[in-house]
């Protein structure tokens, strides 16, 4: 599929095709989340506050593995510019690899010392047993993302959107059935709270691999190929993937260290404030998730249109894309304002937690158009041409320099309430985008990552 450069008319719709299916597919994720916080949150503040905890652990390993895909990325997005599959396949076949080193290493620290994991969160013993449990019991989803992420960013590059979607959709809907059952002991299965939440995610989980698995492998597909096309990435190759990815990969682990520090930070305010965050962050999500689809849609089409050596395209395109990330931005904060406290109501929290809640998200609605258009420069703009380096150093940078010293001084030195607190780490986006910004108009990030490895560019 080709863009027609003279027509934004045209280039939205293409936009639309990419980003939304990938925007209804991070909705889904997050609407996932919600639904283990719902159920959970029948369980009451301490047992929310638990699974909230735990899930920083995956939250850290998601941005592990989502950093260095998003590395990867920006060469199965040029190759396919060019329609070279064949370095396609070699690339997934090597993100793959090196995901799966990352999730043993994961796996096999939430199996054997969960507590001490738990305990880098958190000081309360009935949390951090419980967040336990959940931890050790969810271990096995590290192994599956390291296969479901690496093949849907391989899909998403080349422009399948809709398989990653279908396997969204039936991964919510076994996750929302099983929880319902594990948690409290419906249709004939045993009640097991907090474990019973983290087992329903493995299954859930479980069939989102294999749909994976079947769209690429079991039909006509153009990433689909001959196995040793996936084994036999060249040195050469992997070398710049690697140089690549690096970079992302800190900035993704660096970023979701500094935002678990966040929590660590609100958690140690009190019981209620880390359980007001928790669920605040992920009703946040279901709306900023989607609207950061953007920045997958400037990987993917700009970074097709720099494969192609088309530089000047490239950031016309981007400029136009950034302006519908504010603009989606905005929509989204609006809607988190209409919405968000409907979702909260279906929380089980004291008058307090929910006076405190509702701060907490008129915070983030006000500020998500900041995040969002950050987001996109990351994630979209600088890593679509390799530009990684400038973009982790900034990412990292702002983050642990402004965001965290502003978070453990507002919470436990100031003893601001949480929702203030909030807001005073909102001054690191607000930085982070300033600095980006002029990256963005200096150009220096239109660079072609694949030259000399495809005999087709």
């Amino acid at each position: 599929m080709r863009i027609n450069e003279n027509s934004s008319r045209e280039m939205y719709k293409q936009v639309g095709m990419v980003a939304g299916p990938i925007a209804l597919q991070s909705l889904i994720g997050s609407s996932l989340n919600l639904v283990d916080n719902l159920m959970i949150g029948g369980l009451g503040e301490t047992a929310l506050n638990s699974v909230g905890v735990a899930v920083q652990v995956f939250f850290v390993y998601w941005m592990l593995v989502y950093g260095f895909c998003g590395g990867a990325a920006t060469f199965i997005s040029q190759f396919f510019g060019v329609r070279d599959m064949v370095n396609v396949r070699r690339t997934a076949g090597f993100t793959v690899a090196v995901c799966m080193g990352f999730a043993i290493l994961f796996f096999l620290g939430s199996v054997i010392f969960p507590e001490k994991i738990i305990r880098v969160f958190t000081s309360y013993p009935q949390v951090i047993e419980l967040g336990a449990e959940y931890l050790r019991t969810g271990a096995p989803c590290f192994l599956m993302v390291a296969v479901t992420q690496p093949l849907t960013v391989s899909l998403r590059a080349t422009q399948q959107t809709t398989q990653p979607l279908m396997a969204s959709v039936a991964a919510l809907c076994v996750n929302t059935v099983l929880n319902y059952a594990l948690i409290y002991g419906k249709l004939g299965l045993p009640e097991l709270g907090v474990q019973g939440a983290a087992l329903a995610t493995v299954c859930s989980r479980t069939i989102e691999l294999t749909l994976i698995l079947l769209f690429v492998f079991a039909r006509k597909n153009p990433v689909k190929g001959p196995v040793r096309d996936f084994a036999s990435c060249s040195r050469e190759l992997a070398g710049r993937i690697v140089r690549n990815a690096v970079p992302t990969t800190i900035n993704e682990t660096m970023w979701g260290l500094g935002t678990s520090m966040y929590v660590a930070a609100y958690a140690r305010i009190s019981v209620t404030a880390g359980a007001a965050f928790q669920a605040c962050n992920t009703i946040n999500n279901l709306f900023s998730m989607a609207a950061f689809s953007i920045g997958d849609a400037v990987l993917i089409l700009v970074g097709q249109k720099l494969g192609e050596g088309k530089k000047d395209e490239a950031y016309d395109m981007t400029k136009k894309l950034l302006k519908l990330a504010l603009v989606v931005g905005a929509v989204m904060g609006v809607f988190t304002f209409l919405f968000g406290k409907p979702i909260l109501s279906l929380f089980e929290f004291t008058p307090e937690g929910a006076s405190m809640a509702w701060k907490v998200l008129m915070v983030y609605a006000a500020t998500l158009w900041l995040e969002v258009y950050g987001g996109t420069l990351v994630t979209g703009v600088l890593r679509c041409g390799g530009d990684t380096k400038f973009a982790m150093f900034t990412e990292v940078g702002t983050v642990w320099c402004i965001g965290v010293p502003v978070a453990f001084t507002t919470a436990l030195l100031l003893h601001w309430p949480v929702y203030l607190a909030v807001l005073g780490v909102k001054l690191e986006a607000l930085v982070k985008s300033i600095i980006l910004t002029f990256r963005f108009f200096s150009r220096k990030w239109l660079k072609n990552v694949i030259g000399g490895l495809s005999d087709k560019s």
